[in-house]
C-alpha cells in the first residue's frame, strides 16, 4: 500500500525539510505554528504530497470533520499531514514543510513515508520543532534546546548529541528512522512556561523561528510576533500578580534561568557551518 499521495513532483532542490505535528510534542500549539507562519511568508508554495491517514490514526479520537461548502455541498475533512515546498526570499531559496497531526498508530510506517518524502525530494537535513512544558519563566525569553544526529554536524554547529534512553514517542521513533537512511536530522525544542500552556504561545513560536533562523539561514520574520508576544507576557502577568504563592514561584524561576548558561550557541557563524556541511554532503 502506497502511504504518500504525490500531488505534485517536487524540484528536488530543497535541502531542508522542517516539520512539526500537533500532540504531545507541540505544547500550545508553539511549534506547528511555528511552520503555519513559515508556509504563509514564503514568497510561493506547492503542496507536493500529502501522508494517507487511514492507517494512522484511531478516528474514534481524531476525527474527520464534515462541513458544508459556500454551494451547500457536504464535505469531509480527514486529519493531514501535508508536505509543501516553498520558495523562499534570502539567502536560503527553498525549502520543505510538514505540519500535521501526531498518528496514534504504526509509527514506524509513518516515519518511512516522511522519509521517502524527504529523500525524493532532495532534502539532506531534517529540522524537527518542539514545545515542552518546563520550568521556565513568562518572564524572560524561552530558552530553546537543540541537538543534532550526525556528529560533524553538532560539533559544527555547537549543539550536543541525542542522549535520552528509555521510552519514546514518535519523535523518536522518526528521528531513528531518519538517521538509519542518511538523514541528519536536528531537534530544536522550545521550553513553554508549565504554569501557562494554553494556545497560543506568541513567544514559544518566536522563540523556535528565532533559533530555527540562526542555524539554518532561512529568514523567518519572528519579529512578526513581538507585538502578540508582549502582549501574552502581559496577560500572564496579570493573572500571576494577583496570587502571592505563584509570583514568589515565578521569581523562583527567574533566579534559576538567570544563573545558566544559554541553551544554544549564538554568532553569525551558524548558518554559514549549516550550509558548509550542506555543500560537503551534497
Amino acid at each position: 500500500m502506497q502511504h504518500v499521495r504525490w500531488e505534485a513532483q517536487p524540484s528536488a532542490d530543497a535541502p531542508i525539510l522542517v516539520m512539526a505535528l500537533e500532540g504531545l510534542f507541540d505544547i500550545a500549539g508553539a511549534a506547528t505554528d511555528a511552520i503555519v507562519h513559515l508556509n504563509d511568508q514564503a514568497a510561493s508554495r506547492v503542496k507536493i504530497a500529502t501522508i494517507d491517514p487511514e492507517v494512522f490514526f484511531d478516528f474514534t479520537q481524531q476525527r474527520p470533520i464534515v462541513s458544508l461548502s459556500s454551494s451547500g455541498e457536504r464535505e469531509l475533512s480527514w486529519p493531514a499531514n501535508d508536505a509543501y515546498e516553498l520558495t523562499l526570499n534570502g539567502p536560503v531559496s527553498s525549502a520543505l514543510t510538514i505540519a500535521g497531526i501526531e498518528p496514534h498508530l504504526r509509527w514506524r510506517t509513518f516515519a518511512e513515508a516522511v522519509g521517502e518524502i524527504a529523500q525524493r525530494s532532495g532534502a539532506r537535513l531534517v529540522v524537527t520543532l518542539g514545545a515542552m512544558a518546563g520550568q521556565a519563566p513568562h518572564t524572560r525569553a524561552l530558552g530553546v534546546v537543540g541537538s543534532a544526529s550526525d556528529p560533524v554536524l553538532a560539533e559544527r554547529l555547537g549543539l550536543g548529541r541525542p542522549s535520552y534512553q528509555g521510552p519514546t514517542g514518535l519523535v523518536g521513533a522518526l528521528h531513528v528512522h531518519l538517521h538509519e537512511i542518511g538523514l541528519a536530522v536536528i531537534s530544536l525544542r522550545v521550553s513553554v512556561p508549565h504554569y501557562v500552556t494554553q494556545a497560543p504561545n506568541a513567544e514559544a513560536t518566536r522563540s523556535l523561528l528565532a533559533r530555527f533562523e540562526l542555524v539554518t539561514g532561512i529568514q523567518t520574520g519572528h519579529a512578526g510576533f513581538t507585538d502578540a508576544a508582549a502582549a501574552w507576557r502581559e496577560k500572564v502577568d496579570a493573572a500571576v500578580a494577583s496570587d502571592d504563592e505563584m509570583r514568589d514561584y515565578v521569581s523562583r524561576l527567574e533566579r534559576l534561568v538567570d544563573n545558566s548558561a544559554d541553551l544554544l550557541p549564538s554568532g553569525d557563524e551558524l548558518a554559514a557551518q549549516l550550509q558548509a556541511w550542506l555543500r560537503d554532503n551534497g
